[in-house]
């Protein structure tokens, strides 16, 4: 990695108080990059490795996958891909060559170095909602469309939690800018109010080159400085079934040649863009989510890659998709298999179906979370905030799912498992007995504000005194966090002469028209 310049320095304790921002409204756990220490739940055998692996190789040589990007499909020619139309079909001799090129482990660094994120191995990283177009509005009890305001709110949330290691996309899509110009706002708005990895959508062209281009900027960086290591990431989806379209392909290809991150996440719900058993559905988002590989490393090798799942099941009475199932869990830990066989990275998601803050909306999102660290996934989207399949993000969802995320670090904690001879602690047993307690023992005493996870939302009192304090519940709770959380946000530092860059920027571009639309 290379050394950050001077200018690339801040002022103001970023290393120390920065990261520790936020204990005025609430006292959270530190910044820190977990360690999942776990093995992972593996319920395919050797065979069943195998034989999903053949099934998506099958995919790729017989059926192929069609490419809506024509300079995609050149590329894999001249690869040597059979290229029909749009249909590309490749050999798994090729696929294999390619995958082994990825790296199994790299790094994000954003504009402070602090919040560096290393994908891979054993680290769990977590991130905000990306990109309903409806927010809740809890006093009304009722989904509103996004603003630049709430999203803004949003982005605060994730540069607030210690627990959130990444922005995403937008975790509320602003329908009150203008889709030409909206992105120039929303990552103006990303990279001020957050010294957090930031996300491009590969939507066009000119969403993805601004996007670079800020990013750069409010680095410090030049062109070289910042192709030389990942500074933001994008993510795509294929269109299952089998198909990349032509804006996420040419986004694909572009941060693949700027050597930046890339995270390829078929989405498909068995039943309806992928077989409705489970081994077909990921049999089928493998082979998605390959091709993709094989054609950033073509391009690029060696350039930093992730493959996704979002392959779950749509509920057969409805239609409607269904996350946090059985099925999912199921699905989340086979493509953790495969991950490993590939030896790359894996994102998956804390996702629910649920359509308000409630029960339902938290035993999903905990299946989906729980799926994750289960699986060995190494980046998790959509971690906190995230409601009705996507279309609805919520502050309180948000922070109730904080306190989900929390956990999980604290479980994965080396002292919550350690067996030194402390931790067995047969000296406190023979001082206590078989008469006493073990409250007021010195043993206890030295360790009692630091032995136990302590909630920040959750309320463990008992009924009587719940009551007895308003009997809130928990997403009125939640609320009067997020209301704190607002009042006492302070962005982090960044100098103001690139704060003016950045803001030219987006004057010029909005003058030049942004990205064009059809509207």
């Amino acid at each position: 990695m290379a050394e950050p310049t001077p200018k690339r320095r801040r002022s103001g304790g970023r290393a120390g108080g920065a990261l520790r921002r936020g204990s005025a409204a609430i006292e959270q756990m530190p910044w820190r990059l977990p360690v999942n220490p776990d093995r992972p739940t593996e319920p395919l055998n050797e065979a069943g490795v195998a034989a999903i692996h053949d099934g998506a190789m099958r995919i790729l040589e017989d059926i192929g996958i069609e490419f809506l990007n024509p300079e995609a499909c050149e590329i894999l020619r001249q690869a040597g891909c059979t290229v029909t139309g749009e249909n590309v079909r490749m050999g798994r001799d090729f696929v294999m060559e390619m995958v082994a090129k990825a790296p199994s482990q790299w790094t994000l660094t954003p504009r402070n170095p602090d919040r560096e994120l290393i994908v891979g191995g054993p680290y769990m990283l977590f991130g905000a909602v990306s990109s309903p177009p409806s927010y809740w509005d809890v006093k009304t009890g009722t989904k509103v469309p996004g603003t630049r305001q709430t999203c803004a709110n949003l982005i605060k949330l994730s540069q607030y939690f210690n627990c959130i290691h990444f922005v995403g996309g937008y975790p509320v899509e602003p329908v009150d800018l203008h889709a030409s110009t909206r992105h120039l706002d929303v990552l103006y708005d990303k990279l001020t109010l957050s010294d957090k990895v930031p996300h491009a959508y590969s939507l066009g062209k000119e969403r993805v080159e601004d996007v670079i281009e800020m990013v750069r900027i409010s680095g410090g960086w030049s062109d070289a400085e910042f192709d030389a290591s990942p500074k933001m990431y994008t993510n795509i989806n294929s269109t299952s079934p089998l198909k990349h379209d032509f804006p996420m392909l040419d986004g694909w290809m572009r941060l693949a040649r700027r050597n930046q991150g890339l995270v390829v996440t078929p989405f498909t719900l068995a039943g309806a863009m992928a077989p409705v058993t489970m081994a077909g559905a990921v049999a089928q988002s493998i082979a998605e989510a390959l091709c993709a590989v094989a054609l950033a490393q073509y391009i690029r090798p060696g350039a930093a890659c992730a493959i996704g799942t979002f392959t779950s099941n749509v509920d057969m009475k409805s239609g409607a998709p269904a996350f946090g199932t059985p099925e999912y869990i199921r699905a989340t830990q086979m493509t953790g298999q495969l991950a490993r066989f590939y030896g790359l990275p894996m994102r998956s998601s804390g996702v629910c179906a649920a359509n308000v803050p409630d029960g339902q909306s938290m035993w999903e999102t905990s299946n989906s979370l729980w799926a994750a660290v289960q699986s060995g996934t190494n980046v998790v989207y959509h971690s906190a905030g995230w409601l009705e399949g996507g279309l609805i993000a919520s502050p309180e969802k948000f922070i109730m799912d904080c306190e989900v995320l929390q956990q999980i670090q604290r479980y994965f904690e080396p002292q919550t498992f350690a067996t030194t001879a402390d931790d067995i602690a047969l000296d406190a047993i023979k001082s206590v007995g078989n008469d006493g307690h073990f409250f007021g023992i010195q043993h206890t005493q030295d360790r009692y504000s630091t032995a136990f996870y302590q909630p920040f939302v959750s309320d463990w009192r008992n009924y009587e005194a719940w009551e007895a304090a308003g009997g809130v519940w928990t997403p009125e709770r939640a609320h009067e966090i997020y209301q704190k959380i607002l009042a006492d946000f302070e962005a982090p530092p960044m100098d103001e002469a690139i704060r003016d860059e950045l803001a030219d920027f987006v004057d010029r571009r909005k003058a030049e028209g942004g990205a064009p639309t059809d509207f």
